[in-house]
């Protein structure tokens, strides 16, 4: 059964740093871009960062921009995101899915597998 599990999640103080691992469980899924998407409790999910099969990489999110890498190794079957100068308002529960249809097309229809996510708390 593919699946996307998500890690490295956990607390952190303002201006620490995180890195989060998307694993997913076909190597052919190598070829596809993977996003990041985060939801904080009681808000809309949004997208954090996104990465295509062939590495080119986005942030949709101008808050992030600057301080979180979106990076992948197909060896590992892994796809990472490097948060950075984290701040209180980045705590959310962090998801990766797999976008079919790229980059570009982000919203809930065009997306396919869901990890269960993984909660990141930036607080002093």
């Amino acid at each position: 059964q593919d699946k996307l599990v998500e890690s490295g999640g956990g607390s952190v103080r303002p201006g620490g740093s995180l890195q989060l691992a998307c694993r997913y469980s076909r190597f052919t899924m190598a070829s596809y871009s993977i996003a990041w998407f985060r939801q904080e409790p009681g808000k809309g999910r949004e997208v954090v960062a996104c990465i295509s099969g062939n590495q080119g990489a986005t942030y949709p999110l101008d808050s992030v921009k600057g301080r979180f890498t979106i990076s992948r190794n197909n060896d590992e079957n892994t796809v990472y995101l490097q948060m950075s100068s984290l701040k209180s308002e980045d705590t959310a529960t962090y998801y990766c899915a797999v976008a079919p249809l790229g980059c570009y097309r982000l919203d809930e229809s065009d997306l396919d597998l869901w990890g269960p996510g993984t909660w990141v708390t930036v607080s002093s």
